[in-house]
């Protein structure tokens, strides 16, 4: 049994042609740059929008085929939504809000009742039962909403960016909350969201959306090893740059030369700079061999390193230590000398080949360690 996507929409200005597959109890992420498909693909599994071409099924059953005719409208799905601006009834109960598609579905209102009352036990919010949207916190809305999509027992669980309003306490709290429910959860889970965070914890597999296409899929792990693009090398924290090789040495932009880790065909080249192989040095200390000048454009605390962004004309992220920091007496705007250690980039330079929807194997999923994000 398999969610299976493979579909074209033609929305005259933009076109999405995807194809990826999601196996019972686990979750895709969706990402990918503003305009790159995500919300369209996850309003064509929710049946908000129609495919021009394709299919889209669930455990066999065809909810979306053109060619065939085949159209399950949205009220026939067995698909819960937890939209980014969560979309809870404001004249209704909270216990009402999650009692509604129960009560849509068929179920008496003592059942439907009794469904709710689970729910919001499960998710800790039954206290709220009588109260009314209005009067909940950020994190108590998000319970309400998530437990109203569990509370129709989906097949299909679509997340749309479900922790993007809450505060960073309140979005700890509940991504811990909801990672414990995905692991429960036998059906199928599709996320969109731009918070690393988020996909690391939440989701078996990512995938790249970009311009309407599937760009790469992989597993968290891969894909921060190896991006495949600009937006999900910025998404983990990772250098993606473009160069041309010449034998064992790579030409980056500006003249700018990096030796290569390995033997490989001369030609144009991707290469992968893991921030912690980036070394930037005071502009008064003897350069090393291999590194070149450039701008400090900037600094961002991150735990305890910080986020050192370099300008010029190959812009880099590095990570170094406070301390480090310190000893260097960086400002924005110094000169800088940046070294990359060849042994640790990945440099792709054959073309990208086609994305297959079964190209990355499913994670297994681990339960989060008490303190762990």
């Amino acid at each position: 049994m398999t969610l299976h996507f493979d579909g074209t929409i033609d929305r005259r200005r933009f076109t999405l042609e995807a194809c990826f597959t999601c196996e019972p109890g686990e979750t895709i992420a969706l990402v990918g740059p503003n305009g790159s498909g995500k919300t369209t693909a996850l309003q064509l599994m929710a049946g908000l929008l129609r495919m021009t071409a394709g299919r889209l099924s669930i455990d066999g059953e065809e909810l979306d085929a053109p060619d065939r005719g085949t159209w399950v409208p949205p009220e026939r799905r067995k698909v819960g939504v937890v939209f980014q601006d969560l979309l809870l009834f404001p004249h209704l109960s909270i216990r009402d809000n999650v009692a509604y598609g129960p009560r849509r579905r068929g179920s008496s209102a003592a059942g439907a009742g009794a469904v709710a009352d689970t729910w919001l036990e499960r998710l800790g919010v039954a206290a709220l039962a009588r109260e009314k949207p209005r009067s909940l916190s950020g994190g108590q809305a998000q319970r309400v909403a998530l437990a109203r999509a569990l509370a129709t027992d989906p097949r299909l669980l679509l997340l749309d960016e479900p922790l993007s309003a809450l505060d960073a306490a309140t979005r700890l709290e509940i991504r811990c909350e909801l990672h414990r429910h995905l692991l429960d959860f036998d059906g199928y889970a599709v996320l969109v969201a731009h918070d690393v965070v988020d996909v690391l914890v939440l989701a078996d597999r990512v995938v790249v959306l970009d311009d309407g296409c599937v760009a790469q899929i992989a597993s968290p792990d891969e894909l921060e090893r190896h991006p495949r693009t600009r937006y999900a090398a910025a998404l983990v924290g990772t250098n993606l740059l473009q160069g041309r090789r010449h034998g064992t040495r790579i030409e980056l932009a500006g003249g700018v030369e990096i030796a290569a880790p390995g033997p490989g065909a001369d030609g144009p080249v991707d290469v992968v700079v893991p921030p912690r192989a980036v070394t930037i040095m005071a502009a008064e200390l003897p350069p090393e061999p291999g590194s070149w000048q450039a701008p400090l454009a900037g600094m961002e605390a991150a735990g305890d390193e910080v986020r050192v962004r370099v300008g010029g004309p190959v812009p880099l992220v590095a990570r170094v230590t406070l301390d480090g920091l310190h000893e260097l007496h960086l400002s924005p705007g110094a000169p800088v000398h940046v070294r990359v250690d060849p042994a640790t980039i990945t440099v792709f330079g054959e073309p990208t080949q086609p994305v297959d929807a079964l190209s990355a194997p499913v994670r297994r999923r681990v339960p989060a360690s008490p303190g762990g994000t």
